[in-house]
């Protein structure tokens, strides 16, 4: 996972959009809005949300949600799946490092296919790779295929990360998956690769 930024200018911000309980009609428009600029991924799992894929609007605190406190800063668009698990753990976790923590990336580290800690006493970061399931064997373990994948195919096809992302993205964006760890393996940024959505 890598740390999520969001936009001084947003669209939620500049309409002044709040999150209403039950009201489908008002929320698909912030869902849309967040799905545009996490240009189109996932925040906590990094895989491309396809049309199929079931996907919700994230309250990063529970607690917030329906309250006036409840703010685009905690919202984010997810797979249904990350948010149904998370969504009965939040008193469990506390305290816990937000997504949008400047220091995030030096607290919560990416090693070889798993998300690790910098810091074994920080326990915000523990929080949230636990809250999360940063650390869940399964979704680690396609991410470590996923990479030993691309980097078979770089070999096979002879050609560079950079080259390499840029065809995976022209050809059909749902072949690129776990940004942080294509960053880190291939030592490229691929979110500027990715272009926004309109």
């Amino acid at each position: 996972m890598k740390r999520i930024v969001k936009k001084e200018a947003s669209e939620i911000i500049k309409e002044n959009l709040s999150y209403i309980v039950g009201n489908s009609l008002n929320n698909k428009k912030i869902s849309t809005i967040l799905y545009k600029e996490q240009k189109g991924f996932c925040a906590y799992t990094e895989e491309f949300i396809g049309r199929t894929d079931a996907k919700d609007i994230e309250h990063f605190n529970p607690t917030l949600k329906g309250t006036d406190e409840d703010s685009y800063q905690n919202w984010f668009l997810v797979k249904h799946q990350w948010n149904k698990e998370k969504s009965s753990k939040w008193e469990k976790f506390q305290p816990v490092l937000h997504p949008t923590n400047p220091t995030f990336e030096n607290r919560v580290l990416y090693l070889n296919g798993d998300y690790v800690l910098a810091d074994s006493k920080d326990i915000e970061a523990k929080n949230l790779i636990d809250l999360l399931k940063l650390d869940d064997v399964l979704l680690a373990d396609e991410r470590k295929k996923y990479i030993k994948r691309k980097k078979s195919e770089m070999e096979i096809y002879n050609i560079n990360p950079t080259e390499f992302f840029e065809l995976l993205i022209d050809d059909d964006i749902k072949q690129v998956s776990y940004l942080r760890a294509i960053d880190k393996e291939f030592n490229i940024n691929i979110w500027k690769l990715i272009p926004e959505i309109e």
